[in-house]
């Protein structure tokens, strides 16, 4: 009895082994998800929220003419339950990774069909479903953080990507 009293004494007095669960490490670039429906359709993005922190972040920390993830960590990636368009084209029902190639005065979005990758560092545009350019926006407000957004008018919709003094604006619609 005397050395099970010992044992839990000395169990109880260090952390590690009477907790040997791990706490989970705080990202830098937090996870988000925005969504919306419109009668039977679903729309969601999933996506990380790196932060400007004093950088450049468009033509220094994101490089003008590259493959960008649209945000930090795992690749964004948008899921639809119904048949939906973007910027006017048909995107089948599914989920599907997001990319930009961003540039001073236009974006490349690309709707790509491989999904579970980290950042864009596997990006094959073999596998791209489509892509098109959208103009970029300059705000005069500082958005510190990586923000997607779903501005939603009835069957429509504007996916909207802020970060820094740069947005971009994408029409969704819904073929309910």
């Amino acid at each position: 009895m005397h050395r099970l009293i010992a044992f839990l004494v000395l169990s109880l007095s260090i952390p590690h082994l009477a907790l040997p669960q791990e706490t989970e490490k705080v990202r830098t670039s937090p996870y988000d998800v925005v969504a919306l429906r419109s009668k039977d359709t679903y729309v969601k993005i999933t996506y990380s929220q790196p932060q400007k922190r004093g950088r450049q972040i468009f033509g220094g920390l994101v490089p003008y003419g590259k493959v960008w993830s649209i945000g930090a960590n795992e690749t964004t990636e948008i899921t639809c339950t119904r048949d939906i368009t973007i910027n006017s084209i048909l995107l089948k029902a599914g989920t599907y990774s997001l990319f930009a190639i961003p540039s001073a005065d236009k974006w490349t979005i690309i709707i790509n069909s491989e999904l579970g990758l980290w950042g864009s560092y596997n990006y094959n545009s073999k596998l791209d479903v489509f892509r098109f350019d959208i103009p970029v926006q300059t705000e005069e407000a500082v958005s510190e953080s990586l923000t997607l957004q779903l501005d939603q008018r009835n069957d429509v919709a504007d996916l909207l990507i802020r970060w820094d003094r740069i947005k971009v604006s994408i029409p969704l619609k819904f073929l309910n």
